[in-house]
């Protein structure tokens, strides 16, 4: 890409907001593309994959580029459901500038929180676009209003609305006090203020100017002495504050309709801060390439994608790793949505895709001059919560099948695989129910392996209640040599979490010392799978007696006899089952608290604790203790409940016996699959 300048811009905020249809819209005002695309039509550069079609909304990362005026924009649309979002958070940090697109709704507003604090965390500067502003009924004061709570800093609204009866037709700039009308897909047309908007442009500029002079004393001297100040001190102001994160900038339009694309196209040239600027934020000190992500392009195969800081890259040019090791770029490509293109080199501050360096993971910095460039840039792994067993239908397919989960999981960070030692079942973790559904689709559509999927096992145990002593005898006669072992076994119950205990009290010989170990072997067979279906805990068992033939006795005889013992004496003591108990912690917006109280009492949940989410707007954190199995769905249902908003994280706490009633239902219906 040319151009005097590359700027990365992303573009965040929730689900619907419209991130990607105003990726479209500024491709196409740009002149990259020669007509807009829709989202819902599935015409659209970004949201290309076969996954993103079928659900009408991102997702995966869309990267774009484009040019304006001569200088190069890459853009970063990160998806907008939280069960997709951790594919773009690591290319978020690289952005020069974040846009963040709301929808003009005021009882919608809590929907961006989580974007604005976000940003504010990492230090991303940003600015907020109200899209669908041609859809809005309520006032822009009123979503402000709502809004100014969920933000650290000032947002400083530089565009007042001008309408016609309900709808917006147009805009005040603030800052150069200038009037424009909306035209459907073309620029707007520059027209006198209203008379009657008057007196509201200039309360919302001196507001506007106001709010700049908290960080700027100069322009607070002007505005006490009536000074009107110049214009290029107010921009200078805007670009400077935005960057420092001291302000959000507000501007509003339409993405399907065109509508102030241009005037944001116009603030992203002047006020987006300088790469140099980012790599500072982000500690990285020379010419470096900076990975975010490990794409698995059909066509071009894997990719290493990076932004460039401080040079240039050339293809075929020589990288080095933070451990000092060189490689070479294999080949550079360019991206446009689901598109890439051979380059030839990359320009500082642009974002490439780099073939052949097959050791690079995501979070990695490559030396780009020369010289290695320390950083570390590894974001911690999300917490992924949802589940799902799967299997490759053929035994024939399973190597296939683990390269493929290996490729999925290396390219989205919000996926996770592993074989669980228990069920020995391979488990993919996904961000969601609906983030897993995206995968198993992928995962068929990409490399072609049959698969069966299903829930994964819940961990049941059992345990006993009361001590018992039970003999147990193996006797066997077959010609030659018989088996012959004999032992009695003293088995109690012990405390939760103490485990597997095993003890020998032998006198007198009873029982050979060569043969003792077989006893406890035996012991531990029949712990795997008691009387109820599922494996034994927190059992203790002591060898006192028993007896042995000087010719048949052996150590199978006696590891079956003390099964046998360990089995009957199982049975006997009083078995009840046990089920895995999560600790889970909600994070809800605060109108949809009671909703999920009652779901989690409905899951047989526990309530320990609800209090407010600190630093937040009226969101808040619900804290209770759940069956295992109750967590299944529970995702789906509580994001259902609160607009999509809602998460939780979880972890095992205990292990808790079950009601009779649901225990016997659990133990009929594993003996029906066993």
């Amino acid at each position: 890409m040319s151009g005097s300048r590359l700027r990365a811009v992303a573009l965040a905020g929730p689900a619907g907001a419209g991130k990607t249809s105003l990726a479209e819209a500024l491709l196409f005002v740009a002149g990259t593309i020669p007509r807009q695309g829709s989202v819902q039509a599935g015409s659209s550069i970004g949201d290309s994959s076969p996954e993103a079609r079928e659900r009408g909304s991102s997702t995966e990362l869309n990267l774009m580029q484009f040019e304006w005026m001569g200088d190069g924009f890459c853009l970063i649309d990160i998806p907008g459901s939280p069960g997709f979002a951790a594919d773009g958070a690591a290319a978020l940090r690289l952005a020069d500038l974040a846009i963040v697109v709301a929808d003009p709704d005021p009882a919608r507003a809590p929907l961006i929180e989580p974007a604005l604090r976000m940003l504010e965390q990492a230090g991303i500067p940003h600015a907020l676009f109200v899209n669908k502003i041609d859809q809005a009924r309520g006032s822009i004061e009123e979503l402000l209003a709502a809004l100014a709570p969920m933000s650290k800093a000032a947002l400083v609204a530089r565009q007042i609305p001008i309408r016609d009866g309900e709808r917006v037709v147009g805009f005040v700039d603030l800052a150069h006090e200038r009037a424009y009308l909306y035209g459907q897909g073309k620029a707007s047309t520059l027209v006198a203020l209203p008379p009657e908007q008057a007196g509201e442009e200039a309360a919302a500029r001196f507001h506007m100017l106001e709010q700049l002079a908290d960080h700027d004393d100069a322009l607070l001297e002007q505005l006490l002495s009536d000074e009107q100040p110049r214009l290029d001190t107010i921009f200078a102001d805007l670009a400077r504050e935005t960057a420092s994160g001291l302000i959000v900038p507000v501007l509003f339009g339409s993405a399907a309709s065109g509508f102030g694309i241009r005037r944001l196209l116009k603030m992203l040239r002047h006020d987006t801060p300088h790469e140099a600027q980012t790599a500072a934020r982000l500690g990285l000190d020379g010419e470096c390439a900076q990975v975010f992500k490990i794409s698995h392009a059909a066509a071009v195969g894997r990719l290493a994608l990076a932004r460039l800081f401080g040079g240039p890259l050339a293809d075929g040019a020589e990288l080095i790793d933070a451990h000092g090791q060189p490689m070479r770029a294999g080949g550079l490509f360019t991206l446009q949505g689901g598109s890439t293109a051979k380059a030839a080199s990359a320009a500082p501050g642009s974002i490439t895709g780099i073939a052949k360096v097959d050791t690079v993971r995501a979070g990695d910095t490559l030396g780009t001059g020369g010289k290695p460039v320390k950083a570390d840039l590894h974001g911690e792994k999300p917490v992924a919560n949802c589940a799902i067993a799967i299997a490759a239908k053929d035994h024939k397919d399973e190597v296939r099948l683990s390269a493929a989960l290996n490729r999925l999981t290396e390219e989205d960070p919000g996926l996770g695989w592993d074989q669980d030692a228990m069920s020995h079942e391979a488990l993919l973790h996904g961000m969601s129910e609906e983030h897993l559904a995206v995968a198993i689709n992928r995962l068929k559509r990409r490399y072609g392996v049959a698969l069966s999927v299903q829930r994964p096992s819940i961990a049941y145990r059992e345990s006993i209640r009361k001590p018992v002593t039970q003999r147990g005898r193996h006797r066997k006669q077959s010609g030659g040599h018989g088996q012959y072992g004999d032992v009695v076994l003293e088995v109690r119950p012990l405390e939760r979490g103490e485990g597997i205990m095993f003890e020998e009290r032998i006198t007198g010989g009873a029982v050979p010392r060569q043969w003792i170990p077989a006893v406890e072997k035996g012991m531990m067979d029949a712990l795997a799978k008691g009387p109820l279906g599922f494996p034994v805990v927190d059992v203790a068992a002591a060898l006192v007696d028993g007896s042995f033939h000087s010719v048949d006795s052996s150590e199978l005889a006696f590891r079956t006899a003390g099964r046998i013992a360990m089995a009957d004496a199982l049975a006997a003591a009083s078995p009840y089952l046990l089920e895995p108990v999560a600790h889970v912690t909600i994070t809800t917006p605060g109108n949809a608290t009671s909703r999920i109280t009652s779901a989690i009492a409905s899951r047989r949940g526990q309530m320990l604790r609800l209090g407010t989410l600190e630093g937040w707007s009226n969101w808040e954190v619900i804290e209770a203790l759940l069956p295992e199995a109750g967590l299944h769905g529970l995702e789906a249902e509580i994001r259902s409940m609160s607009q999509g908003m809602a998460h939780y994280i979880s972890r095992f706490d205990h292990l808790a016996e079950v009601a009779p009633k649901v225990a016997g239902t659990i133990v009929q219906a594993a003996r029906q699959t066993a």
